[in-house]
């Protein structure tokens, strides 16, 4: 007899991987300013197009033990890595939120966070394409479910301002440090109107923490310099995650406390 929930979970983690490969794309091509669409997929270095089993997700990086069959030039370990991790993020909302709007939604959003904390990383740049097509697909979303679940006015405001208030926070450090960029204003927007007020404070706590843990980490290992500028929009990536995750229990956790 098939066991229909592991068949899901299963399903879950290849379409991750497929999508992880078609993020590994947009990375590329949007840091490079170039169309996602056309040309097909093809070798960076010699430009040759790909055959449909070299672009299996995972197994074909394996396969052709990280080098272009044609130009023999390596193949970069971040591909399948991404699409690795995709493939976990998906299965995870799979057995955390089952077939739902939830699960949907999420998967969107932490696959247009996974492009824009990569190129982040890659440019220190966020650009505006990415993220106005995250605020799109956070406000469709948001119509679905509210349409699914009677929301109210009060409901809808409920994600309305968990997107603006952590915007607001980022925006006043700015302003006050020009610490930051105002990119990172436009992803904290994103994940905010995702995940409502409650969840969207747990993301914006999240991500200041694991920041400044992380950021001392490379300080202290010399791989960045006190006066060097870090990358933010990974660490609301790390933030959303973990409130997608954790979240409930943080604030089950908090509640408990008052």
């Amino acid at each position: 007899m098939i066991n229909y929930l592991i068949l899901f979970y299963i399903i879950s983690f290849l379409i991750g991987t497929i999508i992880g490969s078609f993020l590994n794309v947009c990375i590329y091509r949007i840091s490079k300013e170039q169309s996602i669409a056309y040309p097909p997929s093809h070798c960076p270095s010699c430009n040759s197009r790909l055959k449909v089993f070299e672009l299996v997700p995972i197994l074909s990086y394996l396969l052709l033990k990280g080098k272009c069959r044609y130009c023999n030039d390596k193949i970069s370990f971040k591909y399948p890595i991404i699409e690795f991790f995709t493939g976990i993020i998906f299965l995870s909302l799979a057995m955390k939120y089952g077939i739902s709007v939830n699960f949907f939604k999420y998967s969107v959003l932490l696959s247009i966070l996974v492009v824009i904390s990569f190129i982040d990383i890659e440019t220190m740049n966020i650009y505006f394409s990415v993220t106005l097509t995250g605020i799109v697909f956070g406000v469709i979303f948001l119509i679905i479910q509210g349409s699914l679940e009677n929301y109210t006015i009060k409901d809808y405001s409920y994600y309305l301002f968990g997107a603006i208030i952590p915007s607001a926070i980022i925006a006043l450090i700015i302003l006050i440090t020009k610490g930051m960029g105002w990119g990172d204003v436009e992803i904290c927007f994103i994940s905010g109107i995702f995940l409502g007020v409650k969840l969207s404070m747990v993301m914006i706590l999240a991500s200041f923490i694991l920041g400044s843990i992380i950021s001392i980490i490379l300080i202290s290992f010399k791989v960045k310099g006190r006066k060097d500028y870090i990358a933010f929009g990974p660490f609301i990536a790390l933030g959303t995650l973990f409130a997608i995750f954790l979240g409930d229990r943080i604030i089950l956790w908090y509640l408990s406390l008052i």
